[in-house]
């Protein structure tokens, strides 16, 4: 009898002979993952519109911009558990071929493949990081014809292919690639609000079996990531949440200078991807990392 179970092995079989891209399978869904309403309520939206059937209609996509840690690689994954789409991620770095023509052949395969898995989702992660050499530099233009083949997909293909790319730095990316019609938004992952920190502390609290009563500690600008993080070691070396907080340091703390950019950039350009409407930068300052001063020997002078 065919069932979905082997149908999905022998998708993932042939994904994997193929070489090119993979496939994500995990039972996680958006009860998983706090925070992030406006965003989860777009996607699931846009991907459950009747309009599918007409090739017009169909939704292409969005673009992560956000902060290293606010769960925008989870999203992707989990929205494919939402809706019943297989996920398929797409390493730019596996693309490339030593021999002439072989990268270019390679993404215009991958592209295919996903076309027929179709409907699904093509996860791109860090893609401002993978798409690095677009510029023509140091690689014969292999990057730039590859991102070309690429960007005329994003706007062309008619199949159901949701795509998510992410990405910590979007000025590091051509003005093409986030224009309209290429991506049906581009969201903002700004740092977690006291709502959305207290959702991620209960999830995560209740995953690794830690009692909730317990004090918590000052999370002001931490990220889901580092609330995982001091849960896990709260369960691994045990210890209280507040003395295992002592051992994670905050990206808003090693580097404030960078998240305050990426704020200022974000601010009237991009979706907020907790609540509806654009991302506004409310101007808050972000935690700065402590100097310490050394104190000469008074002696000595």
């Amino acid at each position: 009898r065919v069932t979905a179970e082997a149908i999905w092995e022998l998708k993932s079989q042939m994904l994997k002979k193929s070489g090119l891209l993979s496939l994500h399978r995990d039972g996680a869904g958006f009860a998983n993952l706090g925070g992030l309403d406006a965003m989860k309520s777009f996607c699931l939206r846009a991907m459950r519109c009747q309009g599918h059937r007409d090739p017009l209609k169909r939704p292409r996509g969005v673009l992560l911009l956000g902060v290293p840690g606010t769960g925008k690689s989870q999203f992707a994954k989990a929205l494919g558990h939402e809706t019943g789409r297989p996920t398929l991620i797409l390493d730019i770095g596996s693309l490339m071929g030593s021999l002439v023509g072989q990268t270019e052949q390679n993404i215009r395969q991958a592209l295919r493949i996903a076309d027929a898995m179709s409907p699904c989702i093509l996860f791109l992660d860090e893609v401002e990081k993978a798409l690095s050499g677009v510029n023509g530099a140091g690689d014969s233009g292999v990057s730039a014809r590859l991102f070309g083949t690429f960007l005329t997909w994003l706007n062309d293909h008619e199949s159901n292919v949701f795509v998510i790319a992410t990405c910590n730095d979007i000025s590091k990316l051509p003005p093409e690639f986030s224009r309209a019609e290429r991506f049906d938004g581009v969201f903002f992952l700004d740092l977690p609000g006291p709502q959305q920190r207290l959702a991620i502390w209960n999830l995560y609290l209740e995953m690794f079996g830690l009692d909730r009563e317990q004090k918590r500690p000052d999370d002001r600008d931490w990220t889901g990531a580092e609330i995982r993080s001091c849960c896990r070691l709260a369960a691994l070396l045990d210890l209280p949440l507040t003395a295992a907080a002592q051992n994670v340091v905050p990206v808003a703390v090693t580097a404030a200078e960078s998240v305050g950019r990426l704020r200022n950039w974000a601010s009237g350009r991009c979706l907020n991807a907790d609540a509806p409407g654009i991302y506004v930068h409310d101007q808050a300052p972000v935690a700065k990392p402590v100097r310490q001063v050394r104190r000469g020997n008074p002696s000595s002078n």
